[in-house]
């Protein structure tokens, strides 16, 4: 049975050249592609409802940065509702951020724009097979990463809040806007607003300078 691909990315040129090149490919098919997060799920859906029932088989090549929509909620999103899909970031971003975001969200592999003919098939044979598969300096920097999230432990500041959410109100710290917010941590605007409003309220604060006075004294926003 052919291995099923859907093609999401924003940018028509690359969406189009990496349907050409897997429809070239022995055993993959190319059911579908799109250029949004919502068009990535209903293409997903229709696919899905043509094969397994989890989406099994299937695997979703997604860009992170696909206009006002966040490739990284699409996975999460995508993944939730068929957990049997198997998610590859194709993306230009290679820093920690997104990375671990990606994984985070449920993402099986992370591949760069720059990726040869030959690495873009052996990644998406992988994700469909079930595997989990990272360049060796992506998949280091990840593991160091979240490693020392977990070094944290429980003297993490302001346990009320979710890790998201203190990740948003450390930037809040640092003095970056929604907009640097959304991108360094690939997230859309408007979820970037919804977590800092989320946060003013869990903390009972009045502003964001509140925010950033409360935030600094518990040792965010610093180092």
């Amino acid at each position: 049975m052919s291995l099923r691909v859907v093609v999401v990315d924003d940018h028509p040129v690359f969406r189009l050249g990496m349907v050409g090149l897997l429809g070239s490919l022995a055993g993959i098919e190319v059911v579908g592609s799109a250029d949004s997060a919502a068009g990535a799920l209903a293409v997903v859906d229709e696919a899905v409802a043509a094969g397994d029932a989890d989406g099994a088989g299937l695997v979703v090549l997604m860009d992170l940065n696909l206009g006002a929509d966040s490739g990284v909620e699409a996975t999460r999103d995508l993944v939730r509702r068929h957990p049997g899909v198997g998610v590859l970031v194709v993306t230009m971003r290679e820093d920690d951020e997104a990375v671990v975001a990606s994984v985070r969200a449920g993402a099986r592999g992370y591949l760069l724009k720059g990726a040869g003919p030959e690495e873009v098939e052996r990644a998406v044979r992988a994700v469909g097979n079930g595997d989990v598969i990272l360049g060796a300096q992506v998949a280091a920097r990840a593991v160091a990463h979240l490693a020392g999230v977990r070094a944290a432990g429980p003297a993490v500041p302001f346990p009320g809040l979710s890790e998201r959410e203190r990740e948003v109100l450390d930037l809040v710290a640092r003095g970056y806007d929604n907009a640097t917010i959304a991108r360094r941590l690939v997230l859309s605007p408007k979820t970037v607003r919804n977590q800092v409003a989320i946060v003013l309220a869990k903390l009972g604060l009045p502003d964001r300078a509140a925010a950033i006075v409360r935030a600094r004294e518990a040792g965010l926003g610093v180092g």
